[in-house]
């Protein structure tokens, strides 16, 4: 073996010793808090994959998670993306899966996929729109776009977490909106999709996003009945649909 393949080879073991003893020390610092809405969000997302069975994938802002991976495990082709430039000041390297660095907002990709996936992220990006407007953009003739996020039927918020009943009180450096029937219409307005669900989840018992008392497991409500998070999946239609919704 020449010096080089020896030398790459050391490198490669060194970083799978490494990436070992991390899984395990997060392995060993597990503490269990409670479950979050990532069950409720990932299951209604693969229900609707396993439903539209699409080829190409986008996922916006992916962060450290390892959605991508499990997609990709899934047999889908998985293009991963996030703002880590703006959003991640001081780094950030996800050990699941390669995450590309593009602002979703003034997004530099030009390809186009059957479906864009954004979970939990659009209410951390203020320009919010030109974000959906940019999902549209990306998404082939008969794509869909499946989101989640904070939701208030009739109120926007622009910041849940600076809202005096918000248990959460840690000085995040992004703002976490949760959005209403008035940007979603406003979304719909600006990009010709068509809203095809949109389920609506009561986490607590307060108005908003971590206000009030975290109900002991979430529950799937009626739109009329207090919620904080909504699931919604939005059809890019055929030149010869027409958009529209469903509320």
């Amino acid at each position: 073996m020449s010096r080089l393949g020896s030398l790459k080879l050391l490198m490669h073991r060194l970083g799978m010793l490494y990436v070992v003893a991390v899984c395990a020390r997060d392995y060993r610092k597990q503490n269990y808090s409670g479950t979050n809405e990532r069950p409720i969000e990932f299951s209604f997302l693969f229900k609707e994959l396993v439903e539209f069975w699409p080829e190409k994938i986008l996922d916006v802002g992916t962060g450290m998670t390892a959605l991508p991976h499990l997609m990709r495990n899934c047999g889908f082709h998985v293009t991963a993306t996030d703002n880590i430039k703006d959003y991640w000041p001081k780094g950030m390297i996800n050990r699941h899966y390669h995450v590309i660095n593009d602002d979703i907002t003034n997004t530099a990709i030009s390809e186009t996929f059957d479906a864009v996936t954004c979970i939990s992220v659009l209410e951390h990006i203020p320009a919010h729109a030109n974000a959906i407007k940019s999902m549209y953009k990306l998404l082939k003739p008969g794509g869909r776009l499946i989101l989640t996020c904070p939701y208030n039927e009739s109120r926007y918020v622009s910041n849940v977490y600076k809202l005096s009943e918000s248990s959460v009180r840690e000085k995040f450096p992004f703002v976490t909106q949760a959005f209403s029937r008035k940007e979603l219409d406003a979304w719909l307005s600006d990009s010709p999709f068509k809203l095809l669900k949109q389920e609506y989840w009561q986490f607590f018992e307060g108005e908003f996003w971590t206000c009030g008392a975290r109900l002991l497991k979430p529950v799937q409500v009626a739109s009329d009945l207090r919620h904080q998070l909504s699931c919604m999946v939005f059809l890019k239609p055929m030149s010869s649909q027409l958009s529209g919704g469903v509320k």
